[in-house]
Order: C-alpha cells, then structure tokens, then sequence
C-alpha cells in the first residue's frame, strides 16, 4: 500500500515544473482560501524528489510554518481537550496544521539522514529544523523537536559526516544547546545500554532487539563524537552572560506553558526563576546545571560496550577532557579500575586518570602496586603512550611512605629490565632507579651488597672465642651461596619476589652497554645517593619519549676531542693482545721444512702430514 501511494506521488510530482512549484508556494502566503496547496508542496520534501523542488517546497513551508508554529497546540493536546473545545472550527483547523507541520518535521529529519540527499540540501535541512527548535515551543527552546533530530541522526546509517560537523560547529557553542544534548545522549545512552548479547543482535534495556551489534557501535560511536565535539566546560563560571540560541539570553521560566514529559521538566527546570537575581539564574547556577547533565551523559556513555578504538580514545583523554568537569569523579572509579585491571595498552591508559582519583578524590585501589608492577615488561618500552606512564610511575613511587621491600622490588625489576629493552628504555630505567634510590635510603644497599655479610661477621665474633670449628662451616656456607640471584623475575606479586635479599648487578653489566649514552649516563649512579644536599632528581620526561632516532641526534651532536682513525699507529703482530687474555700468550714459530711429502708414486705422506701438523700445534705454547 505505501509502495503504491509513493508511485502516485511521483506521478504527481512529475507534472509540476519549478516555475509551478513557486506560484504555489506564493499562493500558500499570500491566502489562507489557498491552504490546499500545502498537502501538495509537503510531498515535494522528500529524499527521493529532485534537490531543486525540494529545496524550493522547502522554503515555502518554512516560511509558513515559522510565524504559526508559536499558536499551534502540541500534538497530544487534542486528547485533553473538552467536547466544546473539539467543535470549535478555528481548533480543529490548528490541530490539521499542527499535523501538517509534523509531517513536514518528519520528512525533514529523513532528508537529513538519507545517502541519496545532496550536502548543500543537508545543510538546509539542519538550519530550518534548528530554526523549529528554536521558536517551536512559543518562543522556547523545543527539546522534543531537538531530541527526535538527534535520535535520528545515531540511529541512522550513515557514518560521521557533514552533518554531525556543521551541528558541532555552528550550534554547539550555545549553551542552551548543550543542555538539551546532554540529556538527548544520556537518553540514548541508556536505550543502548546492552543486557545480553547473543547471535550478533544486541537486547537493549527496553528489550528492543532489533540493534544488531554493527549499528550499535556506529551509534556508539556518534555519540562519542558529540560528546568529545561539545567545547569544554572551563571558566563557565568566571562568564557573566551565555550565548542562547533560543534568543532570551538568559533562563528564565515560562508559566504558562505545561508539559509533563521527562525533556519538559529539565526544560521548566532549566528555566527556573532565581529570585536572588531579577528572575535570571547567575552564572554560577548556570554552570552547575550544565556540569551536573556533563556528568549524567558521561556516566551513561562509559557503560556502553564500547569499541575497542573508541575506548581507547576515551581512556587517553578522559584525565583531562572529563574528570576536572564531572559532579563527582568518584563515579567513574568502577570504569577505571575495570579498565585497569585489564592490563597492557589498556591498563597504561587507564593509570593517568586513576592516579587523579587516587590523590586527589581520595580514592583507595588495595591492589595499585601489584597492577603497576605486573605492567613491568619489555613491550612496554615500545608502546605509543610509554612516556605518560614512565612519567606517572616515577610519580607513583615517589610517596617517602612506600614501604622498602615495595621500593626495592620496583627498582630491582627495572634493574633486570634494563638488560633486555631498547638504549631508550635504558636510559629511562637510569633515571628512575636513580630518582628511587635518592628518595629512598632505606633501599641503597642493593647497590653495593657482599654476599654472606652477615656471615662473615659470625665467623669474626666465633673465631675470637675459639670455635674453629663452626667458623669454618659458616665460610663453607657462605662461598657456596656466592653467586646466587634470589630475585624471582617471574613473580608477579612485588611482596614475594625476594628483592631485599639480591643487589643491583644488572647496573654494573650496564656500565658496558654498547650503546654509548647508556654506558655514560649509569655512571651517575656511583654517585652516593643518600646526601640529598648534593644531588638532585632526574626529569623522566627528558627520557621517556626517547628512541634510536633521538640517541642517533645527540649523538651527532657531541663534540668529541679524540675522532677514532681507521688505520693501525703500530702493525699488529697478533690477533689478541695479551690485555684480552690475562696469563695468556700466543707465541707462533714460522717452519721452513715442508708440509707434505711425497712417496716415490707421488702420493701424499698423509701420517707424515698429521705428524706435523701435531708438532706445529705444539709450537703454540701457553704459558
């Protein structure tokens, strides 16, 4: 039945030329006894008509509707109305427009997010349906008319296109609009909130199963764009007045006008009367509604099943862009510690804005350092956000109330990591070793460590008293135990991994790293750490965005005094000096007599030839 009343709609359509389509369209305004034509100029707005007669019908309508739209009923209105009222002609002819003008609404939102309409025509659509908004409510902001475009649009196949931008950049910096997209978002946001995921189809909240698991992402992912596209909540309260789209410039509430739905009463809420300032509400109040919808919005998005590149995004800015403007960050401690338990890329996101709640919104995580200290790895040292979390783990481990064992096992874990990373990586685990053993004492003996110690002084105190015997069982034990690492690399847990029984060796292979900046900067380690008077804190940052191509510069940079040659000051007589082999040399005694011999038949002595090849090995003597 549609298909059929489609097709006789564009038959009809084809018999009218441009020309013709403005003479009705200036009937329309002109006279009221000419209101027949606008059935027919409505099914011109369509997206299947040509861009030209829908642009033109369109501004037809537009012009008539926008001074009547302030005296038309709402469309449930003529359920509440008396029998007297329902007779009256002048109603019911408002309630036909009123219809009428829904219908328009309806046909303009689907030109809006149809693939076969034109841009220039989008455009169009976006200023006349922000144009409805704005007056469609007398006078007031219409939130239904806004929620409806902005449902559409997410629900909608297309992908983020011109249309989400121009809403962006030509509305979203008045206030009164941000208002009603945050209330639009949490709205959609909690339609979209999945309960149960089975055979590629998402069950809503609402129980709507319809959302298959591709739609529902690209909705997702609209809402996060207008979310991350709304300008930032800052100095909103240092601002005197606000830019309104409405027109009034200020919130002020209308009385006679009386809905009762959800989006109405954030709007009568909006509009309030503050009695302390002449009706209008202060900048501050202003601000605080508007944070507390920021905020309500934010909490429903972060429960969505988000993309795994949308979620990202969100975890890389949101320390920044969402934290210093919510109600209450504490909120938000669920998705953090969710996500930080995740672990890799994810858990290295999320620290940033877990460390903000943890010291400064009084968060307690029992498990942090266990987390922190599993996200020690080698990878780590080559992925994108590495210099954020270097930085945030020297923050992390700065606190004077960290306990020893955790100090040392951070600062041995780095130790043996320095072994297998990159130099860049080398030279930030100097750093942060170097900050560690400066901030804590208590730690400094991993540095230099004698083994068996404590068991060379029992040998001391038991010789003086002549017990040989165990003196020398103790030394036994002792030389035994040289040598032995009790650092377990493998554990996970910091308070089991032994590090207050082993000792920074690793630092000492390091001072022979083959990468020269690394060998040159572990020597500031030699440095006694513990006079704070004389040493000073390294910056992380300076070397956490470090890698080859950074060393390679400095590198070139550096002014050396000794440029090494490529050739010999004295003619080698060996291939090793006797320096690379202590109590070893290599003597060779040349021998005229011949290799070989041959027989009377010409063949070759070969026993003869073993022979002498044994005496000539003997000739190469060690002393």
């Amino acid at each position: 039945m549609a298909s059929i009343l489609s097709k006789k709609k564009k038959k009809n359509r084809e018999k009218y030329r441009l020309s013709d389509l403005k003479t009705l369209g200036l009937e329309l305004l002109s006279s009221r006894a000419k209101i027949n034509n606008l059935p027919l100029l409505l099914t011109f707005v369509s997206p299947t008509s040509r861009p030209q007669y829908a642009l033109e019908a369109l501004l037809f309508l537009q012009a008539f509707f926008t001074p009547l739209l302030p005296l038309l009923p709402l469309s449930s209105y003529s359920t509440n109305t008396t029998g007297t009222a329902k007779d009256d002609p002048d109603f019911i002819y408002r309630i036909w427009l009123r219809s009428k003008f829904d219908e328009f609404l309806n046909s303009l939102i689907d030109i809006s997010v149809s693939p076969q309409s034109e841009e220039a025509l989008r455009e169009v659509v976006l200023d006349t349906i922000m144009e409805f908004v704005k007056v469609g409510n007398g006078g007031r902001f219409h939130s239904a008319i806004y929620h409806r475009f902005i449902q559409s649009i997410v629900h909608s196949t297309l992908g983020i296109d011109v249309l989400l931008d121009l809403l962006a950049s030509k509305y979203f910096k008045y206030i009164d609009i941000r208002y009603f997209t945050y209330i639009a978002v949490e709205k959609l946001a909690r339609t979209l909130e999945a309960k149960d995921i089975s055979d590629n189809k998402i069950v809503s909240s609402d129980g709507d199963t319809s959302h298959s698991r591709p739609s529902v992402e690209l909705s997702i992912r609209k809402i996060y764009y207008i979310l991350s596209h709304i300008p930032s909540l800052e100095n909103m309260d240092e601002k005197a007045d606000y830019e309104m789209w409405n027109g009034l410039g200020v919130f002020i509430k209308d009385g006679d006008c009386k809905e009762h739905s959800e989006l109405q009463k954030a709007e009568d809420k909006l509009h309030k009367i503050d009695k302390s300032s002449n009706n209008v509400l202060s900048a501050a109040n202003i601000a605080k509604k508007i944070k507390i919808k920021f905020t309500k919005a934010w909490a429903s998005f972060l429960r969505l099943p988000l993309p795994l590149d949308v979620y990202k995004e969100v975890l890389v800015t949101l320390h920044e862009a969402v934290i210093p403007h919510f109600s209450n960050p504490i909120l938000l401690c669920d998705f953090l510690t969710r996500s930080y338990n995740i672990g890799g890329i994810i858990s290295v996101m999320a620290l940033s804005s877990l460390y903000i709640l943890m010291t400064q919104h009084g968060l307690e995580y029992p498990n942090f350092y266990e987390k922190l200290y599993a996200l020690l790895v080698p990878s780590i040292f080559m992925v994108k956000h590495r210099a954020k979390f270097f930085e945030l783990l020297d923050s992390c481990l700065k606190s004077p109330l960290l306990p020893a064992y955790l100090a040392a096992a951070f600062t041995k874990k780095l130790s043996r990591l320095s072994l297998s990373v990159p130099p860049s990586g080398g030279l930030v685990i100097i750093a942060l070793i170097h900050n560690l053993l400066r901030r804590h004492p208590s730690i400094n003996w991993l540095v230099h460590r004698e083994d068996g110690g404590e068991i060379s002084e029992k040998h001391s105190r038991e010789g003086k008293d002549g017990e040989s015997e165990n003196s020398c069982v103790t030394t036994e034990l002792s030389s035994k135990e040289r040598g032995i690492d009790h650092f377990d690399n493998e554990e996970i847990s910091p308070v089991k991994t032994n590090a207050v029984r082993s000792s920074l060796w690793e630092v000492d292979t390091v001072r022979h790293h083959y990468c020269p900046p690394v060998s040159r900067f572990v020597l500031s380690l030699e440095n006694d750490l513990t006079v704070r008077r004389k040493t000073t804190e390294l910056a992380v940052n300076d070397f956490s965005s470090g890698s080859y191509v950074t060393i390679f510069r400095e590198e070139i940079r550096r002014r050396v005094k000794q440029v090494p040659l490529a050739f010999y000051k004295a003619t080698p007589t060996s291939l090793f000096s006797e320096s690379d082999f202590p109590g070893w040399t290599f003597k060779f005694k040349e021998n005229d007599e011949s290799v070989t011999s041959n027989d009377d038949n010409g063949n070759i002595d070969k026993s003869e030839d073993q022979d002498h090849g044994f005496a000539k090995r003997q000739r190469i003597e060690c002393s």
